[in-house]
């Protein structure tokens, strides 16, 4: 595969009206020597615990101390945050579900019965869903029947259809990401984990993935693996025609601010914000599938440091979301074949991340 760099980072590219958090890159080559140390077992070859070392070595360099001896992995208060918006682009029929499907999964997680919830129970995770914004009011208007707290940051009633014009102006983006940020400054614990929810935001990520890795359009937005039958080639393929007409129309849009513009939905934005502050606030960031890794693209984009604090929880089934890990130089905990968002992937990843705290601790 012909690989193509990423744009070089450009402080001018981000708008004066947005002030990024400054976040320092965790590169320690000292405290990775003294790890792997620790991490040796007498008697087992080099490296005998192959990527479960990288991971301990990634979250011990996000905890290290300032000018202190590193003592052990600490999980405090983990988070699991699912941003929640809809999509102009659904009027094209890019999606096999329509809009109304995003708030009645929305429904679902608050009322405490999709599967992220039992997830969220059993390892932990205090949940909180934002409304980026939904295109309609959500049926649960007695909160006593919420068993998940809900954030309403809406920035606008679902975006536009990006066929037609931008998916959102300037203001609205730099809105949804100064939304993220603020939404973690004020969470507890070192842990941030990322989810998302909204019918046809996966067309948003492939184009996001093309435009800023120079991923052939066709390759980003190929569908689920293993599909084969007629109808859904034929869902593809007109998902895929839509998608070139947005991408002509906005040909122009190639820096990360504009692309996610362009390109982007509300969710999509506050999900690089919230990964830009808590990487800043030296959290552990872990991401869930492929819309998830497209707001890492863009997080990435605008301060590339943001990527040591980012444990990629899965590879989903999504073709685009292995070609855009691959851009990414990241590798995923896990393989399953996920076709599910809300932050499902970075729970069922939790028990290695507490393996890895665990290896450290001998």
């Amino acid at each position: 595969m012909n690989v193509q760099p990423f744009p070089s980072h450009d402080r001018t590219e981000t708008p004066p009206a947005l002030k990024l958090p400054y976040v320092l890159g965790t590169a320690d080559i000292h405290l990775d020597h003294e790890l792997r140390g620790r991490l040796a077992a007498q008697g087992y070859p080099h490296q005998a615990l192959g990527r479960m070392e990288t991971l301990a070595l990634q979250l011990a360099r996000i905890q290290r101390p300032a000018d202190q001896e590193f003592d052990q992995l600490r999980f405090d208060q983990p988070q699991l945050l699912v941003f929640a918006g809809d999509h102009g682009i659904a009027d094209e029929g890019v999606s096999r579900f329509e809009q109304d499907v995003t708030a009645q999964r929305v429904t679902d997680i608050l009322r405490g019965n999709a599967p992220v919830n039992h997830l969220a129970r059993l390892h932990g995770h205090d949940l909180t869903v934002i409304d980026a914004g939904l295109a309609r009011p959500l049926e649960l208007d007695d909160r006593s029947l919420r068993q998940v707290p809900l954030l309403v940051r809406k920035i606008g009633f679902a975006t536009r259809n990006m066929v037609l014009g931008p998916a959102m102006s300037s203001q609205q983006t730099i809105a949804a990401l100064k939304a993220g940020m603020d939404v973690v400054t004020h969470l507890p614990g070192n842990v941030v984990a990322i989810g998302e929810v909204g019918v046809g935001n996966s067309a948003c990520a492939a184009l996001l993935l093309s435009r800023l890795c120079g991923v052939p359009l066709a390759d980003a937005c190929g569908g689920t693996l293993g599909q084969a039958d007629d109808l859904e080639a034929a869902q593809r393929q007109h998902k895929l025609e839509k998608l070139f007409a947005a991408a002509t129309r906005h040909r122009k849009a190639v820096t990360p601010m504009a692309a996610l513009a362009a390109f982007g939905g509300f969710e999509i934005a506050m999900m690089a914000g919230a990964m830009l502050q808590a990487a800043s606030e030296r959290r552990i960031v872990v991401v869930d599938g492929f819309v998830a890794a497209a707001a890492a693209l863009v997080a990435r984009g605008m301060h590339p440091d943001v990527t040591d604090y980012l444990i990629f929880s899965h590879r989903s089934a999504e073709a685009g979301h292995r070609l855009l890990l691959i851009h990414l130089q990241a590798q995923p905990l896990m393989d399953l074949d996920l076709k599910v968002g809300q932050g499902v992937g970075t729970l069922l990843a939790w028990p290695l991340l507490r393996s890895a705290a665990a290896l450290l601790q001998r």
